[in-house]
């Protein structure tokens, strides 16, 4: 059932009202989204699901402000982030959402602590509560033990932890994770997924994430469906 406009009513974390983005121009464009309609409430941990071409990454980089709709609203917190100049949005970014990579994206040679704390720098966070922020943040996902290892050192599950830790460490109301589990065995996944569900939980957090792991949207809160660009289904 395709979502409708009234359904944006609802006191909402973020929401997307009518969103089209298109590429390119004349014969050649392309419909990534096709008037999209999204109300996501706070401290939810919500799954994106559609095949390739779908329309998820282009939501994605919508919600996390990392690219403009052709039409249509994005707001968070009531704020309309579509209108948004660039150093406004790398602003919104960096101090109220976390990013978290299907490639984990930390930087070799830092130790899990350096990563964690070059994330907090970027967030702008003041240097007297790097350690205290970074080391709350590895505690969280399981890591204070082993945050002088660097990633060569680590599974592939703890480098996504070390990853989520570098995300959370500065305390942001909205976490996006692109396919945060792809690279991971279903052990490895749903260990992930624990942290996420705890952040959820315990942190107040709102997660949103693209995934096609079924028992990875077994957990979530809410499941929707993209489908040639627009929302389709929500379960």
């Amino acid at each position: 059932m395709m979502i409708e406009q009234q359904q944006q009513n609802t006191k909402a974390l973020i929401r997307v009202e009518g969103v089209t983005r298109v590429f390119g121009r004349g014969s050649t464009a392309v419909h990534a989204l096709k008037g999209a309609y999204l109300s996501i409430p706070g401290k939810q941990l919500v799954a994106l699901k559609g095949r390739s071409g779908s329309g998820k990454t282009t939501l994605m980089n919508m919600l996390g402000a990392l690219d403009r709709p052709t039409e249509g609203k994005v707001y968070f917190h009531d704020a309309e982030i579509s209108g948004f100049t660039e150093k406004k949005r790398n602003e919104l970014r960096r101090e109220h959402m976390g990013l978290i990579f299907q490639s984990f994206a930390l930087v070799p040679l830092m130790t899990a602590y350096e990563n964690v704390e070059f994330g907090l720098r970027i967030a702008g966070i003041p240097s007297a509560l790097y350690k205290e922020y970074a080391e709350r943040a590895l505690e969280f996902v399981g890591l204070k033990a082993r945050m002088k290892h660097r990633p060569f050192e680590m599974s592939g599950g703890e480098q996504q932890r070390v990853a989520i830790a570098r995300a959370i460490a500065h305390k942001p109301s909205l976490i996006l994770a692109d396919e945060p589990t792809a690279e991971l065995d279903s052990k490895m996944g749903l260990q992930v997924m624990k942290v996420f569900k705890d952040l959820v939980q315990h942190e107040g957090m709102t997660i949103i994430m693209t995934t096609h792991d079924p028992s990875i949207m077994s957990v979530a809160d809410h499941v929707y469906t993209l489908e040639d660009g627009q929302i389709v289904e929500e379960a």
